[in-house]
């Protein structure tokens, strides 16, 4: 499944006019994210400095991408009430408005008129898709590139039907 497949920070370098991320689990448990996650629920402390190691590689890729002309945008449709990684989410977010991402949230009751595929993913340019495979637990287990347009057309269509209804993050209580 992610044989051949450009990294994230390929696509978006390769990126020119939009960079899409749709996001649809409540919970995710990618190892990188485990201790800081803990300390979090431990403490209500969050790496907020886009400088810092753990947010470094991503601050560096969407600035450039931003600089560019690049339209980043984020959807994450969510249960409510929301779960701590939610929260944890919700409040790390603030990075990444300052780096020039938009980023709305859309309660999971207002997406059942919404085809959406099964899986989260990048849409880049409206040309390419990168779906992210997780397993029941949340940790990533491999990435698809898909071209097709019909793919395409249903990653763009529901990215923008999800965006016209969700809240944008600053209005979003959790």
């Amino acid at each position: 499944m992610s044989q051949n497949v450009p990294s994230l920070g390929e696509l978006l370098r390769e990126a020119r006019r939009s960079a899409v991320h749709m996001e649809m689990r409540d919970s995710y448990g990618v190892s990188h994210e485990a201790d800081e996650f803990e300390h979090w629920k431990q403490t209500g402390e969050l790496d907020l400095d886009p400088e810092s190691e753990g947010w470094g590689a991503w601050s560096g890729m969407a600035r450039a991408a931003v600089a560019r002309g690049v339209v980043m945008r984020r959807a994450r449709i969510v249960s409510e009430p929301v779960t701590d990684y939610i929260r944890f989410e919700h409040a790390a977010t603030v990075v990444n408005l300052s780096l020039g991402e938009d980023v709305r949230w859309l309660p999971r009751r207002e997406a059942s008129g919404i085809a959406l595929p099964g899986n989260d993913f990048w849409l880049f340019d409206d040309a390419v898709v990168r779906f992210g495979h997780f397993t029941g637990d949340g940790e990533l287990v491999g990435h698809e590139i898909r071209t097709e347009q019909a793919v395409v057309k249903l990653c763009a269509d529901a990215f923008e039907a999800v965006w016209s209804r969700a809240i944008p993050h600053e209005k979003y209580a959790v």
